[in-house]
């Protein structure tokens, strides 16, 4: 492996930590809070190391598949690590590792959190723990490449390695035009978001920190009991819809800016994801009726809600849904597995996966009737190719494998089984809350430290979709050839 490409790009992500973290600054020094020398601090160093390492050079040498899963784990966990600092410096998370817990969870996404008195926060912190969601939401990487095209030629690695799906792919036949165009319409999006907020009657910095949360599908919020604190319901059908776009396919968004919508109804996965979505909403409407005094429009916002969140792996809550009754608590566990859309901000096992899956056992079947016959898994009218079928083979293997390790290690704190089951879920799902002790109105405080640091690992396993950590972790990633 090329270590000095490797570390150049771990050099240019960390140079942009430094000056995300600026916005952050600025509100600290406005509101003269205590996070001010936390965040310059941090900012000059994380600026000074990624300064250095972005400016080695890489004698000419071409990014391979390996460097580029390299860079790309590598590179969300120094983000992790020093994306920390002002929480830790500033003693608002005296624990580094909660710190970290706390960090990782943002930028992964998940929402998950160790914080017993979120509002005592100052701005400044609140503001970088939300904007890490919305960093991390498209991907750090794909935002460096559309800055810094000049990462090399073959960096569509980096892209690879860290878009959420099975197969990333262009939008145009230039990547780093690519990642523009994704983030174009991503930062549209955010901000036709933030307006429709602050017109429902939410303030503009709330409107920015729940904006943040929507967009990049993490659920962090300034309020202790989240958009539920609120008691809006115009708010709450605005995040309900956004949380569902923002869970669908990135490329369906061009093809409706382009006109193309018969590209958008055609796609399989999307049909799936909002037929799943429109009959777990109505299922759960009805087993919440008694709950809610037989009102649909409670009952059907509630649950339009808790499915938008769970399924797009956000996170928000309007309302505990550890009180629910049981039937309606495992339709939302399923959704928690099956998370959002390929090429969407949202985490999970995702849609097309599920539905190859389910393509595979049916061609299975078919075949062992009729075995002379020949059958492929297609996808939207095109066959997958066996690397296709074989890759995903394995990431379900692997998530199932990981999920089963990192229960056992949880288990060792000794909490109910839902709690500890649950809360693996929702960090390598990058759900964010799960039941019991961490469902909606709880948090990961109480966990130990080891807990800890096994659930922010399956934070980034998950948000990178589990192999390009595994390829980090084998040895023959670092042979010269």
């Amino acid at each position: 492996m090329n270590i000095r490409i490797v570390l150049k790009v771990i050099g240019t992500v960390m140079f942009w930590e430094a000056f995300l973290m600026f916005p952050s600054l600025i509100i600290s020094l406005v509101d003269k809070s205590y996070d001010i020398n936390a965040f310059l601090i941090s900012i000059i160093l994380i600026g000074i190391i990624g300064a250095i390492l972005k400016n080695f050079k890489t004698n000419g040498s071409h990014m391979r598949k390996r460097e580029g899963f390299a860079a790309v784990s590598i590179s969300w966990l120094a983000m992790s690590i020093f994306g920390a600092l002002p929480f830790y410096i500033s003693g608002s998370i005296p624990s580094y590792i909660d710190a970290l817990f706390e960090t990782a969870s943002g930028f992964t996404t998940t929402g998950a959190s160790i914080l017993l008195d979120i509002e005592s926060l100052p701005r400044g912190l609140l503001f970088w723990r939300s904007f890490t969601h919305w960093i991390g939401g498209m991907g750090v990487l794909v935002f460096t490449l559309a800055l810094v095209p000049s990462l090399g030629a073959r960096s569509g690695f980096l892209m690879k390695a860290e878009s959420p799906g099975p197969s990333p792919g262009k939008l145009v036949p230039k990547l780093s035009e690519t990642a523009k165009i994704l983030y174009i319409i991503y930062g549209v999006m955010t901000g036709i978001l933030i307006i429709f907020l602050v017109i429902s009657g939410m303030s503009v910095f709330d409107s920015f920190i729940h904006a943040f949360g929507t967009a990049g599908t993490g659920g962090f919020s300034n309020r202790a009991l989240s958009v539920g604190a609120y008691n809006n319901p115009w708010i709450d059908w605005i995040i309900t819809i956004f949380m569902f776009l923002f869970g669908v396919n990135f490329s369906l968004h061009y093809f409706i800016l382009r006109g193309d919508w018969k590209n958008v109804f055609k796609n399989e996965e999307f049909r799936f994801y909002g037929i799943t979505v429109l009959i777990a909403i109505l299922l759960i409407c009805i087993n919440i009726l008694p709950l809610n005094d037989f009102s649909i429009a409670d009952s059907l916002r509630q649950s339009a809600f808790q499915v938008s969140t769970v399924v797009t792996t956000t996170g928000y809550a309007t309302t505990d849904f550890n009180l629910w009754p049981t039937f309606s608590k495992t339709i939302l566990m399923m959704l928690m597995i099956f998370g959002a859309c390929a090429g969407s901000t949202g985490g999970g096992i995702k849609f097309v996966r599920i539905l190859v899956l389910v393509k595979s056992v049916y061609y299975e079947i078919k075949h062992t009737i009729h075995p002379n016959s020949v059958r492929t898994v297609k996808v939207d009218g095109k066959s997958l190719d066996t690397d296709t079928l074989t890759s995903i083979m394995i990431f379900f293997f692997a998530y199932v494998a990981i999920l089963i390790i990192a229960v056992i290690i949880i288990s060792l704190d000794n909490f109910d089984f839902m709690t500890t089951f649950s809360s693996v879920i929702a960090t390598l799902s990058n759900i964010g809350p799960g039941f019991e002790m961490v469902g909606p109105m709880g948090n990961y405080e109480a966990f130990s430290n080891l807990s800890k640091i096994v659930l922010t690992a399956c934070m980034i396993i998950g948000r990178l979709e589990i192999i390009p950590v595994i390829v980090l972790l084998s040895p023959s990633i670092y042979k010269k050839n």
